[in-house]
């Protein structure tokens, strides 16, 4: 089960046990975060300086710095504090005068403890949401990807790349086609002693097999038809640097031979050339192939599999870090939006559960041009179930037939989505045996979520499971 992340929240009150009473209120609801209590605007200003706080609920009317004054004074300090005002019910134009200040909601008092939990809910993933934002911007700003994921998988790859990146051996990064293996590589290289030198990416699959082997080590004049110079390879020109040799599971055998006098000697010969030349590269490895299996099938040397494999790093394919998926898709997103110069668009929820559904085969690559379709589709602030149906052109039955296109756009863009989350509900709690907590999390759906969608369309959980009826 995912690891709630502990968030900080500040009560504010000059009424001592009022604010204490709040407090206690608020770790029973939420025991998972830490909840903190100051008395007065400059206490509270000296917390919100300590503490990382992600969401302020604070009175309007204390003495001395009153709460308009906190919330513009803390708004200034944190632009991701999520900020909730008391009020007294006298003082709700004061309270509407905060929010078009900045504040996130207000709460009248006396307190309905329903309503402030719901508030402080919302405005906490309110406050987790735009730091993740602001994140996403900057990578996207930056032109820069980064290895998205916080599943253990994903935890254990960084730190295995952390690790390697500090050595100068050889790497073999293995994994099937579209998990990152060239982010990865990249990666190992940034964070290695030789991240200023020279980087070459080769990309075995597409240099012709009679020519790959001039590509990498160089020929001299006259090594063949063609050749009217000298030509350095991309070895040399790799010299004192990291080279990286895409698909390497491709190479011929000729070929597998002369690198690997390259692996052990440290030298290459240029073809043609009757002498060798010393060389100081870092390679590192990629292939989505089973080269155990291709040295059982006797198509790739055994020695050079293991001159390769000295540090090997393995990619988990996106089946195995479903509980990423929706983080990867909000990030492919906003990127997509950024490249076409749009604003940016939310995922709708059942777009996010559709998307943690699927089976993907082409892994992250195939998620993030499936993104760029939902943006170039999507012609609202969201993106909806009907940017899912017009990207996979299944614009059919409920979206096209003629009595759909009598309703209002709304109406039927309701219709389209009631029949498909029934149907994705449905689907999940077969493949989890009715289990409604194994289904919200393969969905990124909250139970609470799933469960008002089984109550909406009328479904029991217990009719989805395997062996119902049988003794």
């Amino acid at each position: 089960m995912t690891e709630i992340q502990q968030q900080k929240i500040l009560i504010v009150d000059d009424q001592e046990d009022f604010a204490r009473g709040i407090k206690r209120l608020i770790e029973g609801a939420f025991p998972e975060h830490e909840v903190f209590v100051a008395f007065d605007g400059q206490q509270a200003m000296s917390i919100l300086k300590g503490q990382p706080i992600n969401i302020m609920v604070s009175d309007l009317q204390m003495p001395g710095m009153n709460g308009l004054e906190l919330l513009e004074t803390a708004l200034a300090k944190n632009e991701f504090l999520s900020v909730v005002m008391l009020t007294a019910h006298g003082t709700v134009e004061t309270a509407v005068e905060a929010l078009k200040a900045g504040a996130y909601d207000f709460v009248t008092k006396p307190i309905e403890q329903d309503n402030l939990f719901r508030v402080i809910n919302k405005g906490l993933e309110r406050s987790r949401l735009l730091a993740e934002n602001r994140l996403l911007r900057e990578q996207i700003e930056q032109h820069k990807d980064r290895l998205l994921g916080d599943s253990p998988v994903m935890q254990q790859l960084k730190q295995s790349i952390g690790a390697v990146s500090r050595t100068d051996y050889n790497v073999l990064i293995m994994g099937e086609s579209g998990t990152g293996k060239e982010l990865v590589a990249k990666m190992v290289r940034d964070l290695s002693g030789r991240a200023e030198k020279t980087y070459v990416t080769v990309n075995c699959t597409a240099i012709p097999e009679n020519l790959l082997e001039s590509e990498l080590f160089g020929h001299v004049k006259g090594a063949f038809s063609g050749a009217d110079s000298d030509r350095e390879g991309l070895f040399t020109r790799a010299d004192g640097g990291t080279i990286l040799l895409d698909e390497i599971g491709d190479i011929p055998l000729e070929t597998q031979v002369k690198l690997l006098r390259v692996l052990q000697e440290g030298e290459i010969r240029p073809v043609g050339s009757d002498s060798s030349r010393n060389i100081d590269v870092r390679v590192l490895a990629s292939t989505n192939q089973d080269l155990l299996q291709r040295v059982a099938d006797k198509t790739f040397r055994e020695d050079l599999y293991h001159r390769l494999n000295v540090l090997p790093l393995t990619l988990p394919p996106l089946k195995e870090r479903p509980g990423d998926i929706p983080l990867l898709a909000r990030y492919f997103a906003r990127k997509a939006c950024f490249e076409l110069g749009l604003p940016e668009k939310e995922l709708d929820p059942a777009v996010v559960g559709h998307l943690s559904a699927r089976k993907w085969t082409g892994n992250v690559r195939e998620l993030q041009n499936t993104m760029r379709q939902l943006a170039v589709f999507s012609a609202g602030e969201s993106i909806t179930m009907l940017a899912v149906d017009m990207a996979a052109g299944k614009m059919s039955s409920e979206t096209t037939d003629e009595s759909a296109a009598t309703l209002p756009y709304k109406e039927a863009k309701q219709q389209l989505v009631d029949s498909f989350s029934r149907s994705y509900i449905s689907d999940i709690l077969t493949r989890t045996n009715g289990n409604i907590s194994e289904a919200a999390r393969n969905s990124g759906l909250s139970r609470v979520a799933v469960q008002k969608m089984l109550t909406r369309f009328n479904l029991d959980p217990a009719s989805f499971k395997a062996n119902q009826g049988q003794s």
